[in-house]
């Protein structure tokens, strides 16, 4: 985790003193079920709470020094809880594995982390849809491969957006569920040491289900299924990044990201104004991507179970969840901010002399009789004097000039072919789809 990408709540979750609480949580509630069957006195539970209500704090620095002795930092923590609660403390873990503390920690700790990054999403949908309705109807050029295409408007690219983060969080809904599991079942998974009831009453207290089979650790690819979901989100992020950082280049310059007052875009030139946030979006989605293969190789692990994937998870479950919340509150301060030039998008639609109106013509003399290769031929060799005019020439003139199309359509005709509005004609529509019918 680097501190310059990292956000307070988030980091937090991953703190060593947060997981030793969550170890405390879960062998307490474990304990006072074990009290309530009979396998333990109740006052062992009792005594544990009661020491955790007038002690709460936790001594990270005294478990890590059992630890450095031990060599086992699950028994470190029994031994300073031992030091602390007494006698009674001898209850606590009865039939259970250092896997059910900590595959069941991990799953508090993931279900929070996607808590925070659901309510992420949330903001960016909230900042898309009102950037999406305010441009709406604002002209731009759509583009394939990077060419001018056909007109669409700004506000379709931030819809589409909005749909896609929309799924985005469909899928961390169904990953958060998916990993938010609770595995209190012993050595090798079978309960022989330890009822069933206990892992359901853990469960409860922590907002988690019982594993349906746990093979001593919780199966990891619900692991793997979390980490593929935020890759997908960070590849959803950098789609919208780099889609901003291409309208900021100088010859486009059709949006561009805030540029507050002070700052400065490089060192040695005076004038640029970089797209620096995004681009951080770029750099920031090729790392959470990078975390979702090692999720994925964790889930083939030694019968029923060896600890190969407990290194890996000790990175990206802090990293993957505190880099991707970080750059979904960019990307919303991004978009929020963003500022858009409806006057260049008009200017850039207008750059090429007509030409992203070939298709229309192309039709329409398909429509008046014309074969569809003699159609296109005809379009296609007045387009291609536009083109190498760079925009000089008039897809329009020219196509009245030429009597080949004219013996097809009258100039009348040919002019509403040109009818920029003709291609907006279907927004409310996609509008409706996307946000709901207003």
């Amino acid at each position: 985790m680097v501190p310059r990408y990292a956000r307070p709540a988030m980091s937090a979750i991953w703190e060593p003193e947060a997981k030793f609480r969550i170890w405390f949580e879960i062998e307490a509630h474990a304990t006072e079920k074990l009290g309530e069957l009979g396998v333990v006195p109740e006052s062992a539970a009792k005594a544990l709470w009661d020491w955790w209500a007038t002690n709460p704090k936790i001594d990270v620095e005294a478990i890590d020094a059992i630890e450095a002795v031990t060599k086992h930092d699950v028994i470190a923590f029994l031994t300073w809880v031992a030091e602390q609660v007494g006698d009674e403390a001898r209850f606590m873990h009865q039939g259970m594995t250092s896997s059910d503390v900590l595959d069941t920690t991990l799953a508090v700790q993931l279900a929070r982390a996607s808590d925070i990054l659901l309510g992420d999403l949330d903001l960016l949908l909230a900042a898309l849809k009102k950037r999406a309705e305010e441009h709406k109807f604002t002209p731009t050029i759509g583009r394939s491969h990077g060419i001018h295409a056909e007109p669409v408007t700004f506000g379709l690219k931030l819809a589409q957006a909005y749909a896609e983060f929309d799924r985005c969080k469909k899928r961390l809904i169904a990953a958060r569920e998916e990993i938010a599991t609770c595995a209190i079942s012993g050595a090798v998974g079978t309960f022989a040491n330890i009822s069933p009831e206990v892992e359901e009453h853990v469960a409860e207290r922590l907002d988690l289900v019982p594993e349906t089979i746990s093979t001593q650790v919780i199966p990891r690819d619900r692991h793997a299924m979390f980490f593929s979901v935020l890759a997908v989100i960070a590849s959803s992020m950098e789609r919208l990044a780099v889609e901003i950082r291409h309208l900021q280049r100088t010859e486009v310059l059709e949006a561009e990201e805030y540029f507050s007052p002070g700052q400065k875009g490089s060192s040695a030139m005076p004038h640029k104004r970089n797209p620096v946030l995004t681009e951080n979006l770029t750099g920031q989605a090729r790392i959470i991507r990078g975390y979702a293969i090692p999720a994925l190789e964790n889930v083939a692990l030694w019968h029923e179970r060896d600890i190969s994937h407990s290194s890996v998870e000790r990175y990206i479950g802090p990293d993957a969840t505190i880099a991707l919340d970080f750059s979904l509150a960019r990307l919303t301060g991004v978009v929020d901010k963003l500022l858009v030039y409806p006057e260049r998008m008009q200017k850039n639609l207008d750059r090429m002399g007509g030409l992203v109106h070939s298709q229309r013509v192309l039709l329409a003399l398909t429509q008046n009789g014309v074969s569809r290769e003699d159609a296109y031929r005809l379009v296609q060799r007045n387009a291609m004097k536009v083109w190498e005019s760079d925009g000089a020439l008039s897809l329009l003139d020219l196509l009245k000039s030429d009597p080949e199309v004219t013996a097809a359509l009258t100039n009348e005709q040919l002019e509403e072919k040109f009818d920029l509005e003709y291609h907006f004609k279907q927004v409310d529509t996609i509008f409706a789809r996307v946000f709901g019918e207003g």
